[in-house]
């Protein structure tokens, strides 16, 4: 039975079939969803309500919804100020903040310098840190008075706005160097309950916000895994808004009474990314044997009729929609030359395992499935150990867990700006390698450098140019074996209005709004 074919068979239940569970306390008694209450169904767990270590996009809808940045980019990835109301380049390795007057968290007590001193501090010494690849160096803060402090850096960072973006300040009393699962913010909304086992956590409007409040009273957010639950729960109102649908769901959805499509082109890369911790004698520590095993991959099948048309095949190392990508090559599907291309390396009775955690792409269980069938055709054996939201795959990530040859993953380019993920996954160096920062033990010092003169060069043309040979560079060591760009795709019920989907696939949850 095909995967539309299973979809069509889930909706046909209708509510009488699959369903998620209770909705809470501001249900109504059928279970859907009261006049003054969104539910929201998330097809990945939320673990935290910070992001140091997240990597899943639509988490900050929810993450960002409770804590907040200085500065923080709207729907067209544009900077805009939040907690800050001055936030200027004055040197080329200084910037100016001032802290916007009146804001403070959830208890009352004011935002304050220290707070952001102190969440750099937590984001930088975190094991494993997501954010902190993205920056080339940390900023340190200098305080000028209560409110206004420098943030300092060795060498030019002229994207450093952007880069601040992803750190969520909390009070310097209550943070740490981990993820972490409740604790106030000065946003828009409190955490009422939370439940990291389960992904369920309740939202309730933050009656002492500084800013605007928000429009909707009551949020539910809950982990739903299976699509056709997801679907099924939104069709008959029971959720209102699921995120990261198949084009299977789309179709099913679009023209239903009451229910809306949302898209948007994506900056997340997914990939099946080689583990490059190998010892100098196994295989994948050749680069020839890399983009030998990329042959054996038949992208436009895996694009066309597992995921239904829901990507598109990557033409270099990082999605075109960010500013400064270009294209550094196309993947061809050969399977006998991907075979003979081996037998000349030597390489014979090659197995390789995949590890991933489910609901990191659309149809991820099916296109690993079609990706060992596909390698089989090559003569390569391949096995998978999938795992679970909220599991150990962080600790087999950084090496410490278990050996495996290929890592099926997505990473974000949360900027909108090229240099931004070229910085979070090419420019690893020894040192970040023996605290396992880098991604998935990817080093190459020249690559690093060109990465490095890219993040310090003030000129925009100067920096474009250095990023392009970077991409060159990267796609010259061939890190996967296969990559491609997602589309953005969200349904709602029609009573939401003014998601403002972003590409980043996270929305401005305090700008919603509930039709009467």
């Amino acid at each position: 039975m095909s995967r539309r074919t299973l979809l069509r068979s889930g909706l046909a239940l209708g509510a009488t079939g699959l369903a998620i569970g209770s909705i809470g306390a501001c249900a109504t008694p059928t279970g859907t969803p009261g006049p003054r209450t969104v539910s929201l169904a998330l097809n990945r767990s939320l673990v935290s309500l910070d992001n140091k270590l997240n990597q899943f996009d639509a988490a900050l809808t929810v993450q960002r919804g409770v804590r907040q940045s200085l500065i923080t980019l709207d729907k067209n990835l544009k900077p805009q100020l939040v907690l800050a109301d001055r936030f200027e380049l004055v040197a080329p390795t200084q910037w100016l903040v001032h802290l916007r007057p009146g804001t403070h968290y959830s208890d009352g007590s004011p935002v304050e310098v220290a707070d952001v001193a102190t969440a750099l501090k937590m984001y930088s010494e975190v094991d494993g840190s997501f954010v902190g690849g993205f920056f080339p160096e940390w900023p340190t803060v200098e305080q000028v008075d209560g409110a206004t402090f420098l943030l300092n850096t060795n060498r030019p960072v002229p994207v450093l706005d952007y880069l601040m973006t992803n750190i969520l300040i909390t009070p310097a009393r209550a943070n740490k160097p981990e993820e972490l699962q409740s604790g106030r913010g000065s946003g828009p909304y409190v955490v009422t309950s939370s439940d990291r086992g389960t992904g369920n956590y309740t939202l309730e409007r933050n009656p002492k916000y500084w800013g605007t409040p928000a429009q909707i009273e009551s949020v539910q957010v809950r982990f739903v895994p299976d699509e056709s639950n997801r679907v099924v729960s939104l069709r008959s109102g029971e959720v209102d808004v699921i995120d990261s649908i198949s084009p299977d769901a789309a179709d099913q959805l679009a023209g239903l009474k009451g229910v809306s499509i949302d898209r948007a082109d994506g900056v997340r890369l997914n990939q099946l990314f080689y583990n490059f911790r190998k010892p100098r004698n196994h295989p994948l520590a050749d680069a020839r044997v890399r983009k030998a095993l990329t042959y054996a991959i038949n992208g436009p099948a895996l694009i066309n009729q597992v995921m239904q048309g829901a990507a598109t095949e990557a033409t270099g190392v990082i999605p075109m929609t960010l500013d400064g990508a270009i294209e550094t090559g196309r993947y061809v599907y050969d399977p006998a030359r991907a075979r003979s291309e081996l037998a000349a390396l030597g390489v014979r009775d090659l197995t390789l395992k995949f590890i991933w955690e489910t609901g990191e792409f659309v149809a991820d269980t099916d296109i690993m499935e079609s990706v060992v069938q596909m390698l089989s055709a090559a003569g390569v054996r391949a096995t998978l150990q999938q795992f679970e939201p909220g599991g150990d795959i962080m600790t087999w990530r950084q090496g410490k867990g278990g050996d495996w040859d290929v890592l099926g993953n997505g990473f974000p380019g949360p900027t909108g700006l090229g240099i931004t993920i070229m910085q979070g996954m090419f420019a690893g160096t020894a040192a970040k390698e023996r605290t396992r920062d880098t991604y998935q033990g990817y080093v190459f010092s020249e690559i690093t450098d060109t990465i490095t003169q890219a993040s310090e060069a003030v000129d925009p043309a100067r920096r474009s140019e250095l990023l392009a040979t970077a991409q060159k560079q990267v796609w010259d060591t061939s890190p996967f074996l296969w990559s491609f760009v997602p589309k953005v795709v969200l349904a709602r019920r029609s009573r939401i209005d003014d998601i403002g989907l972003r590409p980043t696939n996270s929305y401005d949850l305090s700008a919603a709004a509930l039709r009467a």
